[in-house]
């Protein structure tokens, strides 16, 4: 920050009053140009203020929603701490504490209770694993009376394969509110069809963004089909190779795609190419392995 813009932050935009011990000035709520003494100060300085700060908002907004998370939405498998597979058929919930495990873990633990002839337990928290589908509800609708947000995101989706939309909405809502990524995708995804709730594209590009932002690759994509279809493909580009390197595979398709019509850079495509088997090969476990060879043998039983 230069000397001028501190000088300039020190000051209240409106009156011109200085900052000092017994006076603290306040950013605007949207954007970090400007500070206030007093919301009476905001108010009168808003009308000179309304274009800058609608300007530097959405550069804010861009700055965090280009932003390369750190990991995807479903970050690492809290047993072997291997980044989670986008795929969620390779995962499982349990409903006593809400921790999502693995199946090369949750493979190998049954294996090694068998083996020993113990009894099934919750590979996270120990609880004795429920027997019938009542036990597992009871476990889970105690989990959200305790404000666990996976639990709430996964009772959205019971309902929503019902087709109860309106209490899949609900519940997607406050889990969304506790930080949630999978319920702000679901959720963008009923504002854009109108399930449960009147469409608003508004709000459905917001929930996208939040996922987005939230690690959620899947969401990512979705932005990036968005601006394409607006016409703005480098915006889309920009998009697509983040989810390309969180592993997500219509992404590395949508470059390919455009990589051939001359709008993707070489460079940029080849990258996005190495990062994406890279965020595959993390996922990649021995135990994970022999579990989903353990799967296809069950299926041709």
């Amino acid at each position: 920050m230069s000397e001028d813009n501190a000088a300039f932050l020190s000051c209240c935009a409106s009156c011109g009053i200085a900052e000092v011990d017994e006076l603290k000035l306040k950013e605007c709520t949207d954007c970090d140009l400007v500070r206030y003494c007093s919301d009476e100060c905001l108010k009168e300085h808003s009308t000179y203020h309304k274009e800058a700060c609608v300007k530097r908002a959405a550069e804010l907004r861009d700055e965090l929603l280009f932003k390369q998370p750190e990991s995807s939405h479903l970050g690492d498998c809290p047993i072997c701490f291997i980044p989670m597979p986008l795929d969620l058929k390779k995962l499982i919930m349990h409903s006593c504490c809400s921790k999502v495990i693995c199946n090369g873990c949750s493979h190998a633990n049954k294996i090694r209770e068998a083996e020993a002839s113990l009894e099934n337990k919750c590979l996270f928290c120990r609880e004795p694993a429920p027997f019938t589908d009542e036990e597992v509800d009871k476990q889970r609708m105690k989990r959200i009376e305790m404000n666990d947000q996976a639990a709430m995101a996964f009772q959205g989706l019971v309902h929503l394969n019902k087709g109860d939309y309106r209490s899949a909405f609900e519940y997607y809502a406050r889990a969304a509110e506790l930080g949630e990524m999978e319920a702000h995708c679901k959720l963008a995804e009923m504002y854009r069809v109108g399930d449960g709730v009147e469409k608003d594209r508004g709000k459905h590009l917001h929930h996208l963004e939040e996922a987005a932002i939230g690690g959620h690759p899947t969401a990512r994509y979705n932005l990036g089909c968005g601006e394409e279809r607006n016409g703005d493909i480098k915006r889309a580009a920009k998009h697509w190779i983040i989810a390309a390197t969180q592993g997500n595979d219509h992404s590395i398709k949508a470059l390919m795609k455009y990589f051939k019509k001359g709008c993707v850079r070489k460079d940029d495509l080849a990258a996005a190419l190495r990062a994406h088997q890279a965020a595959v090969d993390a996922t990649k476990s021995v135990q994970r392995e022999a579990a989903e060879e353990w799967q296809l043998r069950m299926k041709s039983v």
